[in-house]
């Protein structure tokens, strides 16, 4: 990500981040097929998981790699895309995913959920929308569910790209997810900044208390 300043600019790149991702779409699975460099941190969210418990994978793209582990280990995944395209690909790769066409900013979350995982998702909310679906993301967790983001290492506007195309990118700074999270009945358990094992992204784990 790299960090930008102009708020007309950030704003027109925010907007515009959906669409990128209905259009590359395909660019976007191939640079993602069976790399599972976010493992170590898969591992962790699902750690004591029962078989079939519930999954929510936010943002799930066409399913891999984070779909396709979650099934694996018998778990009943959900995935939520805002993107058609990436739904089209996901469905006709793995037939036991559910999957539900919406944005995480509106769609209703499924309650009762032992994981919930925003990996390469959540980042592209603005700080203002990433608070206020906070305290939706843990009341959509069982008491003991983990919920897995990743955001970034302070608080931060900023722009990638996908497919050579601008997309949008936000964190509020480490104190302020650990406030918003107790706020909702959530520890963040582990933040990792800029994780060399996982490409430079910042991990957050967070559990709702029992």
């Amino acid at each position: 990500m790299t960090p930008v300043s102009a708020p007309d600019h950030l704003a027109q790149v925010h907007a515009a981040t959906p669409g990128v991702y209905r259009r590359q779409a395909a660019v976007w699975n191939a640079g993602r097929m069976g790399d599972l460099y976010e493992q170590k941190w898969l591992d962790r969210i699902v750690d004591g998981l029962e078989p079939g418990a519930p999954v929510l994978d936010l943002g799930c793209g066409g399913g891999d790699p984070i779909a396709i582990y979650s099934l694996q280990r018998g778990f009943s995944v959900t995935g939520l895309d805002a993107s058609p395209e990436m739904l089209a690909i996901a469905r006709d790769r793995l037939p036991d995913l559910h999957t539900v066409l919406g944005d995480m900013r509106e769609a209703e979350l499924p309650s009762g959920q032992g994981a919930i995982i925003g990996w390469d998702s959540f980042f592209h909310l603005s700080a203002s929308e990433q608070v206020a679906l906070i305290p939706r993301l843990a009341a959509a967790l069982r008491p003991g569910g983990r919920l897995l983001l990743t955001v970034g290492p302070a608080a931060s506007e900023g722009i990638g790209s996908v497919g050579g195309e601008a997309v949008y990118h936000a964190s509020l700074a480490p104190n302020e997810y650990a406030a918003r999270f107790g706020a909702a009945r959530c520890d963040v358990i582990a933040f990792e900044p800029e994780d060399p094992n996982c490409r430079g992204r910042s991990v957050l784990l967070s559990q709702r208390r029992a």
